[in-house]
């Protein structure tokens, strides 16, 4: 993932099919989302206030916190579980949990490099700097978690709420931020096929059944 189309991660989602009061609703997210990744990039997330941000995106205080219920939110909201989930149920039926994730997790970030690298990198950056973020991103982290919980139940036959169905399921997010937290402290170097090696480096260490 590198620099790329201007396009938000909205621009992931197809919208042909939308009506048009659900059309504005995508663009103006998207312009608070861009308006506050721009200022972040400028003069830092902490300097920013959402009044900055709203102002710059021509909408009131209130539609910012309509759309994100807080600053936080800004960077850690995204459009992209469905999509991995879709790949995670489109995987051959005979592949294990983590070999099969990893496969969905590979063509998803393919797809986010194509829509917008530039703005994916920003945002894991700011998470791996920002502790307030991270402080955050545990409920968005759950929200993940359920889908992807869903949809390797299906594949396993397990129950969703099965314990060892989500310990391998948290297991796998947590070697996923890792792999992630650990590209941006290598100074973001490389291109696509880079970090998709170290996610699938970081999924294999689970998949030799976490030996060193």
């Amino acid at each position: 993932m590198a620099p790329a189309p201007t396009e938000s991660a909205d621009a992931a989602v197809p919208t042909a099919k939308l009506g048009l009061r659900e059309r504005k609703k995508i663009q103006t997210r998207q312009a608070i989302r861009r308006t506050a990744y721009r200022l972040f990039e400028a003069q830092g997330y902490d300097a920013t206030p959402v009044d900055q941000i709203a102002e710059e995106a021509e909408v009131s205080p209130s539609t910012v916190f309509r759309y994100f219920p807080t600053k936080e939110d800004i960077v850690l909201t995204d459009e992209y579980d469905p999509m991995v989930e879709q790949s995670l149920r489109d995987r051959p039926p005979g592949e294990s949990p983590v070999t099969a994730l990893r496969e969905a997790l590979s063509s998803s970030l393919s797809r986010v490099y194509e829509t917008d690298a530039a703005e994916t990198f920003q945002r894991i950056r700011l998470i791996r700097e920002v502790p307030a973020l991270r402080g955050r991103m545990s409920e968005h982290s759950a929200d993940t978690a359920q889908v992807l919980m869903n949809a390797l139940s299906e594949r396993t036959g397990r129950a969703v709420d099965d314990l060892e169905l989500r310990i391998v399921t948290a297991a796998m997010l947590g070697a996923l931020t890792e792999a992630m937290f650990s590209w941006v402290d290598s100074g973001m170097s490389g291109d696509l096929e880079d970090l998709r090696a170290l996610v699938a480096r970081a999924l294999g260490v689970l998949e030799r059944g976490l030996t060193l």
